[in-house]
C-alpha cells in the first residue's frame, strides 16, 4: 500500500536518512512538511513501512525529489519502485530537480533526469570572519529573503523559506543589510553531527564566508557542513584553505528545464528538498 506520510512517517524517514550517513538536522520533520504536506510518501508491505520518497512541489513549476530509500529487506522486490512512480505523478508536469548519489545515478537517468552539475559537501571548523552589516532574521525580512532565494535559485519555494528560516532551538537565520536593504543570508541547523549551512546566498563569497560563521556562531556550532554547488569553485578553494575537507558529492540532476539560477547561491538548504 502506497499512502501520504504522517509526520511520525517523516520522522522515520530521517531516521533512514542518518542511518545511510546523510546527517539530517534536529528539527526538519516539522519544516520538510510545511514545503508540501502531500509531498512525502511511504509504501508499506507485511505490515511495515517498507521504502519511503518526498516528491516535494515548491511552486507550479518546480518540484524537487529526496528521501528515495527502502529497508534493506525490501529491496529488489519492486516496492520502491512502484512508489517512485506513484510519486512522481504528484509532480505533474513541474520540472523535478534531485540531488543524486554516485550509486544511483544511472537509475535517474534513465528516468529522462540530466546531470546539470554536482553538489560537493564541506566540513570543517568553523570559520573565522565577519561583515558589517550581519544582523539577525525578522519577519519584515521575510520578502526581501523570499526574493533573493529565487534569485539564487531560478525558483520560488515559498511554504518551504518561510517555515526554513524561523528561528527554532536548533535553527537560526542571519541577514546581510547594506544599510540599503537585505543583500544576503543565512540559515544554520543543529544536526544530528554538528551544523549545517544553508541556504547561503550572498553577493560574494567573502559576504558569503561570513554569513556562515556568523549562522554557525549563533548556535555556537564548532563543526560546521555547507553544501556547496560545483558553480562555486572559488567559494570551495576559501573553504579548504581554512580547513574544510570535501567529504561527500551528489550530482544535481533535473527532468525538465533547469531552473535559471544566479551565482549568489553559495550554499544549498539541503539535499532532500534543494
Amino acid at each position: 500500500m502506497i499512502r501520504n506520510a504522517s509526520l511520525a512517517d517523516v520522522e522515520r524517514m530521517l531516521d533512514w536518512a542518518a542511518q545511510e550517513g546523510w546527517n539530517p538536522g534536529l528539527g526538519d520533520a516539522q519544516a520538510f512538511l510545511a514545503a508540501d504536506p502531500q509531498g512525502f510518501f511511504v509504501a508499506e508491505a507485511g505490515g511495515e513501512v517498507a521504502a519511503c520518497i518526498s516528491v516535494v512541489n515548491h511552486s507550479d513549476s518546480h518540484a524537487f525529489l529526496g528521501f528515495y530509500i527502502a529497508q534493506a529487506t525490501f529491496r529488489g522486490q519492486g516496492i520502491a519502485f512502484e512508489l517512485w512512480r506513484e510519486a512522481m505523478k504528484h509532480a505533474g508536469d513541474r520540472t523535478v530537480g534531485l540531488d543524486g548519489v554516485a550509486d544511483q545515478q544511472e537509475n535517474y537517468a534513465r528516468s529522462g533526469f540530466v546531470r546539470s552539475g554536482a553538489t560537493l559537501r564541506l566540513e570543517g571548523p568553523r570559520p573565522e570572519a565577519e561583515a558589517d552589516g550581519i544582523r539577525a532574521f525578522t519577519a519584515r525580512d521575510m520578502d526581501a529573503v523570499a526574493a533573493l532565494d529565487t534569485q539564487a535559485n531560478g525558483l520560488a519555494r515559498p511554504r518551504f523559506l518561510r517555515e526554513w528560516v524561523k528561528d527554532t532551538g536548533s535553527r537560526r537565520t542571519l541577514v546581510l543589510d547594506d544599510g540599503r536593504g537585505v543583500v544576503g543570508f543565512a540559515t544554520a541547523r543543529l544536526c544530528r553531527a554538528g551544523c549545517k549551512i544553508g541556504p547561503v546566498v550572498a553577493p560574494d563569497a567573502a559576504a558569503a564566508l561570513a554569513l556562515a560563521a556568523a549562522a554557525a556562531g549563533a548556535l555556537r556550532a564548532s563543526d560546521v557542513v555547507i553544501d556547496v554547488p560545483d558553480a562555486q569553485p572559488g567559494f570551495v578553494g576559501i573553504l579548504k584553505r581554512r580547513g574544510f575537507a570535501e567529504t561527500f558529492g551528489t550530482a544535481r540532476m533535473y527532468r525538465g528545464t533547469p531552473p535559471a539560477a544566479t551565482g549568489r547561491l553559495f550554499g544549498i538548504a539541503t539535499m532532500e528538498l534543494g
